[in-house]
């Protein structure tokens, strides 16, 4: 069995994690052993030149159903990979190194980017990333604490003060 130079930290199936270099508090992640990078829901994605090195610029959404906190961010591109989606489709990614707050500590991450409309999470966490130190608990939930009631209620796509519906 391996060893971790890190103490193991528990994680549920699922957590509300942090991104703090895009000024992300909150955002709901799937933890996902099955996928080898991370992977967070970003669109606009626009590749350029600075410097003679290779850069994406790209929003991400942090909640379902709304546009409500989108971010605008700028990396390096770290690499490129051909990813496998659960449902067989494959595509090439961007990859850029993100530092993500699971569970009250934060790791360096490859993540790649991809629209992730359809998925019940705006991000999956990897096995790249858990092996940092991370144990999964499939049979528990938000072991790192839940987003308060706003950050919730915005996840909804629901307007944080009123409880209704965006316009």
């Amino acid at each position: 069995m391996g060893r971790s130079s890190h103490s193991n930290t528990l994680t549920g199936w699922r957590e509300w994690v942090g991104l703090p270099d895009l000024g992300v508090a909150w955002i709901k992640a799937k933890i996902d052993t099955g996928a080898r990078t991370s992977s967070l829901h970003a669109f606009d994605i626009q590749e350029f030149q600075r410097e003679g090195a290779d850069w994406v610029r790209f929003r991400v959404n942090p909640w379902q159903d709304t546009a409500e906190d989108a971010v605008l961010a700028e990396y390096p591109v770290h690499d490129r990979r051909e990813v496998r989606s659960s449902s067989g489709h494959a595509e090439t990614r961007l990859v850029v190194k993100l530092r993500v707050r699971l569970v009250d500590r934060e790791v360096v991450a490859e993540v790649t980017l991809t629209n992730r409309d359809e998925m019940g999470f705006r991000m999956l966490i990897g096995r790249e990333a858990l092996r940092r130190g991370y144990i999964v608990d499939p049979a528990r939930s938000f072991l790192g604490g839940r987003a308060p009631k706003e950050a919730r209620r915005r996840n909804r796509g629901r307007d944080a003060a009123t409880g209704s519906a965006p316009q």
